[in-house]
């Protein structure tokens, strides 16, 4: 009986220095805080950009019509080429503009015949009024037959190279250098100078315009920044495309001017830009997006957009690690990101290490332990590749 309390005492004894020990551990060990990523906020000078939809437009458009009636005979080039200032393009049947020169140039010829006649009488006359054998009057009517001899061969003149000018309008020729489209018109067709429809359409698409479509209200916020200072932009801005299927446009253009006028159904105005296009690759009327260089903001701050959050009034707020390296909320003024950053303007003081990574159940005036955050690192726990998996194993 002895024995059996003895051994219970000894038991109880033991189970009370194990929990002494447990109780005395837990003492020990203080609470780690939690490590985190920060970024350290710098200002800096940050060149603004914006994407907008536009159209592409030839750099120059020429429609070719006929400036005299007649025939189409022939078509002297291929649809889709590109033509040369002053090449033939179309023939129209020339032979009833020969006959008008031919007729003008026999007119002009009776004319100059006449005047030498008409210049000799009025010669004599004016011998013969000297001494009286003429009377004065017949003198003037031969003087005024003579200029008006003189102004017929001025006006057959006149009308022999009207003549002239119609026949060589017979081959139409090309107004501007560019690539040429289908032709509205075949060999045989009835063509007139006050028709309605071109020829053809030729269009100059080295270089070639774009026109962007931007918000007058955000042209005008653009204005008064630069006048304030607030930004700074040089002479030629510089205009990237993105095209139909996304890719990137390789040539860079430049900003030429934003229409005068804002569109009153839509409220936008129209900047157009200008690129170059060797190879053809822009089409007149093709959809792209612009990415427009609006300026340099002097003092900026970037924020990676994964650090900011939104609190219940939808301002954007981040976490920073403040003094004693405890959590402090910031409240952030900012309206606009470039790439994967916000552009912030007020709310941070530069040197201030915002929290990228780790800020998951955090709350103000938590001790943190930071360090620098670096974006090329991969997130703790990733598995590694199966490649690299296998390498390892060998």
């Amino acid at each position: 009986m002895v024995s059996k309390r003895l051994m219970s005492c000894v038991l109880a004894s033991s189970a009370l220095l194990a929990l002494t020990a447990c109780g005395g551990g837990q003492q020990q060990q203080a609470p780690q805080a939690p490590p985190v990523s920060y970024v350290v906020a710098r200002e800096q000078p940050v060149t603004l950009t914006t994407e907008l939809p536009g159209r592409t437009a030839a750099f120059e458009t020429s429609e070719v019509r006929p400036q005299v009636n007649g025939l189409v005979l022939a078509r002297l080039f291929v649809e889709g080429d590109v033509v040369h200032k002053g090449q033939p393009l179309y023939r129209i049947d020339p032979a009833p503009y020969e006959a008008q020169v031919a007729s003008a140039r026999a007119a002009l010829t009776r004319a100059r015949s006449s005047i030498a006649s008409s210049a000799a009488l009025a010669r004599r006359y004016g011998e013969l009024v000297k001494i009286n054998a003429i009377a004065r009057q017949e003198y003037e009517n031969a003087q005024t037959s003579a200029a008006q001899a003189q102004a017929d061969v001025a006006a057959q003149e006149a009308a022999l190279r009207s003549a002239q000018i119609d026949l060589a309008r017979t081959t139409i020729r090309a107004p501007i250098t560019g690539r040429i489209g289908r032709s509205l018109f075949t060999t045989g067709a009835l063509v007139s100078a006050s028709q309605a429809g071109a020829l053809a359409t030729i269009q100059r698409i080295d270089p070639v315009y774009v026109d962007i479509q931007e918000s007058s209200a955000d042209l005008l916020k653009l204005r008064q920044q630069i006048l304030s200072g607030q930004l700074t932009r040089d002479g030629n801005a510089r205009v990237k495309l993105k095209l139909e299927d996304g890719s990137e446009y390789g040539a860079q253009g430049t900003l030429r001017f934003a229409d005068v006028t804002v569109d009153p159904t839509t409220g936008s105005q129209i900047i157009r830009a200008l690129f170059p296009n060797p190879n053809g690759l822009l089409l007149p009327g093709m959809f792209v997006r612009a990415s427009l260089v609006e300026g340099t903001q002097a003092k900026a701050m970037l924020v990676p957009q994964r650090a900011v959050s939104r609190d219940e009034k939808g301002q954007p707020t981040v976490l920073v690690i403040g003094a004693g390296n405890k959590i402090e909320p910031r409240t952030l003024v900012s309206n606009r990101t470039s790439g994967d950053n916000w552009i912030v303007t007020g709310g941070l003081k530069p040197g201030d290490k915002i929290i990228v990574e780790g800020a998951m159940m955090l709350r103000p005036g938590m001790p943190v332990q930071g360090t620098p955050w670096n974006p090329n690192a991969k997130p703790a726990g990733a598995q590694p590749q199966p490649g690299q998996a296998q390498t390892q194993a060998k």
